[in-house]
């Protein structure tokens, strides 16, 4: 009996090498996959003036014929990692801020939560892989809106 004790405690012992082992060996995986590179970009939409398209804004030119503004500009931009439920603020050119979270991810999309909290204003966007949207943020004032536009894994 006290040599199947023994036995049983090797291989308990020997189990808990292993898997302290995998463990090391899978954990800077999981800290890779704890972030997800983004590129988000402010851009201002207009109805005045004639029809013109920022030369930094040719990707998504298909996207924004569709709306309703004539002239697009790129205002800002800012690339980070994301971290899960961690807010990212973004200045928008009114004033207000813009709060972008990342709430979930997969291998093949993300969810995001679109915040500007000064007007009460919240979305919750899954972009796949290889998409991005482009989210109105701001009201139209003057013949003119400003936009975020949100990518992962640029």
């Amino acid at each position: 009996m006290e040599a199947v004790r023994k036995r049983l405690r090797r291989r308990r012992a020997m189990l808990r090498v292993l898997l302290a082992a995998a463990f090391v060996a899978v954990a800077p995986s999981l800290a890779l996959a704890a972030t997800v590179p983004v590129r988000v970009r402010i851009i201002k939409g207009s109805r005045q003036g004639p029809p013109s398209v920022d030369p930094k804004l040719a990707d998504l030119q298909a996207q924004l014929g569709s709306l309703a503004y004539q002239r697009w500009e790129q205002v800002g931009e800012q690339r980070a990692e994301m971290d899960f439920n961690k807010p990212l603020s973004i200045a928008l050119p009114d004033g207000t801020t813009l709060e972008l979270v990342l709430v979930a991810a997969s291998k093949d999309t993300v969810t995001f939560e679109v915040k500007v909290p000064a007007r009460k204003k919240q979305s919750r966007l899954t972009i796949p892989k290889d998409q991005r949207i482009v989210q109105q943020v701001a009201a139209e004032t003057n013949g003119a809106a400003f936009f975020v536009t949100v990518r992962p894994w640029p």
